[in-house]
């Protein structure tokens, strides 16, 4: 008899008449491997899905930013009793910038409600008030026409910029360029319409407000000296609240703040929570391929289970061919190339489907602005699991090729 070769035509077409002798039985177990290689798929491209998805709210907004805000006084100071107020200042701002240390990009803001008219339309909205690095804090997209730039904010210029909604509800389809909209009583000429990319925002969204010059802000809404928030990013290599304890002593010194008191500055850092969010996705990651490789193994037991089945009901013929002339090579390599055939076809099916069905979810999450959330697995990530099936399931059949190869050929005649 001859050798039983892996690249033998006849060995594999032996091999397909012998799982489809039970096709009940081969159909459910091929049923485990494609379920198993689909979960795994499905559930690591769903979790990188999720995360883009998630990750749109915060899309646009800078991942070092800082903000200071003005607080209550929560302990009593020097005569101002606890809950007294305070009001950060233009001198504030200018001595935060001096000493501290870590600030690379930042802009004082300011927010007022206001009723905005253009022609016989009304609207009531926010006017933000912004320098012109608040483009580097929240990165929002000019449809048409500028941002405030520093020329804007040297001169007090009385320009805006419209937020898509905005221009929408006042001047509908017409571009607003160069239009003068009343602003609580005070005319300002659109030089621009913006939005912005997610749902996060700093003191309110870009697309339902107008956005004006923090100069400007000052004078034509009588702010006098005071600034509503200040923000800022980080220098490379440093977090945001590396600059608090600087922060807080020089607003701690100018206005009468006991040194103790954390609630009247308030300091938030943007690097804190998406760090918390990034922990989040690791997890759900983590889970999903804790989960799929649950699903993995209950499909590469299957294969075990019936290789042990088929060399059980073939004893008798091994025996035969080993009588024969059969080498115990030959009968590991019959036996193992079943258990190949069955994990890579179906396992190549199951990456498949999963392919398929993250495709539809990447279409049907497709964002007009930040694009496809990521519902998707790489070529590589494809070819991992494969590979990772197809390791498993030629091991799951390794036991049972070796259990046929031992068997020895006088017994397996006498074998019923």
């Amino acid at each position: 008899m001859k050798s039983t070769s892996i690249f033998d035509l006849e060995n594999w077409r032996e091999i397909t008449a012998t799982l489809a002798r039970n096709k009940t039985r081969t159909f459910l177990t091929a049923f485990g491997i494609f379920w198993g290689t689909a979960m795994l798929a499905m559930l690591w491209g769903g979790s990188q899905g999720f995360k883009g998805v998630m990750s749109r709210n915060f899309a646009g907004l800078a991942t070092n930013m800082g903000a200071v805000f003005a607080n209550n006084r929560s302990i009593s100071y020097r005569g101002f009793n606890k809950g007294s107020s305070w009001s950060m200042t233009v001198q504030d701002v200018d001595n935060i910038r001096r000493v501290a240390p870590y600030i690379d990009k930042s802009s004082m803001m300011y927010r007022s409600w206001v009723n905005a008219s253009y022609a016989d339309k009304s609207k009531s909205g926010s006017v933000l008030g912004v320098e012109e690095s608040y483009t580097s804090l929240m990165e929002p997209i000019v449809y048409e026409g500028r941002f405030i730039n520093d020329s804007d904010e040297a001169s007090a210029t009385k320009v805006a910029v419209i937020g898509r909604n905005m221009a929408t509800e006042l001047f509908g389809s017409e571009s607003p360029i160069g239009k003068s909209v009343n602003l609580a009583n005070v005319y300002f000429k659109i030089v621009g319409v913006a939005g912005q990319r997610g749902e996060a925002s700093i003191m309110g969204r870009v697309d339902d407000s107008f956005i004006i010059p923090s100069s400007t802000m000052r004078r034509a809404f009588n702010r006098g000296n005071t600034v509503d928030a200040f923000m800022f990013t980080s220098t490379p290599g440093h977090k945001p609240s590396d600059n608090a304890q600087y922060i807080r002593r020089t607003l701690r010194g100018a206005h009468a703040i006991h040194p103790d008191d954390e609630h009247a500055v308030e300091f938030f850092d943007a690097s804190e929570m998406f760090e918390m969010i990034s922990g989040l996705f690791l997890g759900i990651s983590l889970l999903a391929l804790f989960v799929g490789l649950g699903s993995l193994m209950a499909g590469v037991i299957g294969v075990g289970n019936i290789m042990w089945i088929i060399v059980k009901e073939r004893t008798h013929e091994f025996g035969v061919r080993r009588a024969i002339g059969a080498k115990p090579s030959d009968i590991t390599v019959q036996v193992l190339s079943e258990s190949v055939l069955l994990t890579l076809v179906a396992g190549i099916a199951g990456v498949c489907f999963a392919a398929l069905v993250l495709g539809v979810a990447d279409e049907a999450t497709l964002d007009p602005i930040n694009g496809k959330a990521g519902f998707q697995i790489t070529f590589a990530t494809a070819m991992i699991v494969v590979g990772a099936f197809f390791v498993l399931g030629t091991a799951a059949g390794t036991l049972p090729a070796i259990k046929a190869m031992r068997i020895k050929p006088i017994e397996a005649l006498r074998d019923k």
